[in-house]
């Protein structure tokens, strides 16, 4: 999914992120939370996701409020992913500069000599966050850009208010 952050100031950023839940409470994905998009949603606790498929002609926008999924949510998505993946997320200073590829990979051979078999625990720094949304729009393309567009406003008591948007 695309997941598109801001500044305090405003400052759009957008990047691809893989979604890796989806439950009554929101949209989870992980990622180290001192990267780009961590430092944004510490600024700006607000987040808009978009999905799109080319082949179905379809998309879905969500926008909503961030928050950090429990440490306990973190450490269970982290123990799953294979060894690499969680060697590499223990490693990466995720959007500082480094001085070299060959840097990089130093510090991640000295971080597999210190734990070959078991790989590192979940770093601090690094864990999920949830999109709670507050709107959800889904759009189908029509003939002749006459779209379908389908958007749904949380109310204050949990339920969905549904509009028919002009393409």
């Amino acid at each position: 999914m695309t997941l598109a952050t801001a500044t305090r100031a405003g400052k759009p950023s957008a990047r691809m992120v893989l979604l890796k839940g989806v439950d009554q409470k929101g949209f989870v994905f992980f990622t180290n939370y001192e990267s780009r998009k961590g430092q944004e949603l510490q600024e700006n606790p607000y987040a808009a996701l978009v999905f799109y498929w080319t082949a179905l002609d379809r998309q879905i926008r969500v926008t909503g409020r961030v928050s950090k999924v429990t440490p306990a949510e973190s450490d269970q998505y982290f123990d799953s992913r294979p060894l690499g993946s969680r060697f590499s997320a223990a490693v990466s200073k995720q959007s500082s500069v480094v001085k070299s590829r060959a840097a990089l990979e130093a510090e991640l051979a000295k971080l597999k000599a210190r734990y070959p078999e078991t790989g590192p625990e979940r770093p601090k720094h690094w864990g999920g966050y949830r999109v709670d949304p507050g709107e959800i729009e889904f759009w189908q393309q029509g003939e002749y850009r006459l779209h379908d567009r389908l958007r749904y406003r949380k109310r204050r008591d949990g339920t969905w208010r549904i509009d028919r948007l002009a393409p």
